[in-house]
């Protein structure tokens, strides 16, 4: 780990926390029946708004053998199975953050804020 909020993902290459929490919520917000990250934007506002607020509902965390942990907080839509929705995200959560990164993801927690209609 180069510092205290990023990760080297490769020698001379190192990526922010920021940016895993960014793939993360992204991830999240494309499985069916998740509204938004709490104290976020919806994956539809993204193109106006931009990607810097997706890390809002997101904190990532580093372990002392190299994986790290993700914790999301979302806003469920009425109607969708909880479980359901949860083990999606936390398997398209992890699998975004590992393609892409090439870093290992110990787990993946869920928090639900909120349920909307």
């Amino acid at each position: 780990m180069a510092d205290k909020n990023t990760f080297e993902i490769k020698e001379g290459v190192s990526i922010s926390d920021e940016v895993v929490a960014i793939v993360a919520g992204l991830a999240a917000t494309e499985v069916d029946g998740v509204e938004a990250l709490s104290g976020n934007i919806t994956n539809s506002l993204i193109p106006r708004t931009g990607s810097a607020k997706l890390s809002k509902g997101v904190r990532i965390s580093s372990n002392p053998d190299g994986t790290i942990q993700a914790k999301l907080s979302l806003i469920i839509r009425y109607g969708f199975e909880i479980p359901s929705i949860c083990a999606k995200v936390q398997a398209k959560v992890k699998n975004a953050i590992e393609n892409m990164t090439g870093i290992g993801v110990s787990n993946v927690d869920i928090r639900i804020a909120t349920v909307v209609m």
